[in-house]
């Protein structure tokens, strides 16, 4: 990785019913943007969507008289849905999520059974990113970050001295991401993870999630040498095959996401709900014994 001397301005906004942060990131008020792993309200108990969150980035955006040029996804999401299309309405802008979500999609249209016609060609979204393919966004100094491990298709987005990890890491006092759903893989994301750490010590780093430890606030931009110098999981020191072992022995132990089954079949789908059925009603798939 290589470093950028643009620094861009970025404002994030924390949902906390699924501990996402969703980013806006800009040259300056009045410019072009991105919006970053924007949330779509779901009640898992109704089955019903709501814009709350998301109404706040569209908040955000009109302040700023901001421009929206891209609404990225880090990678398909496991624990909450993507408000893309909502936005996407509400403000314009193009879709993108990195090359490798035809991976996903060809998993989980197997497990969830899809329709024949839906396409596992990434199709759905406006562009597709490959490794190093630059975003346009203004003057800024942009890359994008192939760095699977947590899922097969994550990819981190650099904005100048900025990089959105996704869910590759957390804050330091957290560690990285969990490696046990489809595709995942320890040795990999510990790959991925010094990738990123190896850009100069002054980044910042924003995460796409935080669970803080009891008594530390929220918390989501860090740096790589605070990284470097106390991630639970990777600071330097820690060798591959010490991480393989603690992610794997504590992969073991976790439960799935509380979203993860609406939230994936809708997000391989860039955030647009699956076709209505002869009712007029859409639904959502939920495959027994399977996860």
């Amino acid at each position: 990785m290589t470093a950028s001397t643009s620094t861009p301005l970025v404002h994030g906004i924390f949902d906390p019913a699924t501990w996402t942060v969703t980013y806006v990131v800009y040259e300056r008020a009045g410019s072009a943007c991105a919006i970053i792993d924007p949330v779509l309200d779901y009640d898992p108990k109704s089955g019903r969507t709501s814009h709350a969150s998301a109404d706040k980035v569209i908040d955000f955006v009109k302040s700023q008289h901001l421009s929206v040029s891209w609404i990225l996804e880090t990678h398909a999401h496991a624990d909450h849905l993507s408000a893309a299309p909502y936005l996407k309405a509400q403000l314009g802008g193009k879709t993108g999520i990195g090359d490798h979500i035809t991976t996903v999609q060809g998993v989980f249209k197997g497990i969830f059974n899809l329709e024949p016609g839906f396409a596992a060609d990434g199709s759905q979204f406006d562009h597709l990113f490959a490794d190093g393919e630059a975003i346009p966004l203004g003057a800024l100094d942009t890359r994008t970050w192939y760095l699977p491990g947590h899922t097969p298709a994550c990819v981190a987005y650099q904005f100048g001295d900025a990089v959105f990890v996704g869910d590759t890491m957390f804050m330091p006092d957290v560690g990285t991401a969990r490696c046990d759903f489809p595709g995942g893989d320890a040795k990999t994301l510990f790959a991925s993870v010094r990738k990123l750490l190896s850009l100069p010590e002054q980044t910042r780093l924003f995460m796409c999630h935080d669970y803080p430890p009891a008594g530390r606030p929220v918390a989501f931009e860090t740096t790589v040498a605070a990284q470097r110098a106390g991630n639970i999981h990777v600071h330097d020191g820690i060798e591959e095959a010490q991480f393989v072992a603690m992610r794997t022995t504590r992969d073991a132990t976790l439960e799935m996401p509380v979203l993860i089954l609406p939230a994936v079949q809708i997000n391989i789908r860039a955030g647009e709900l699956p076709p209505k059925e002869s009712n007029g009603i859409a639904y959502a798939k939920i495959p027994l014994n399977v996860l």
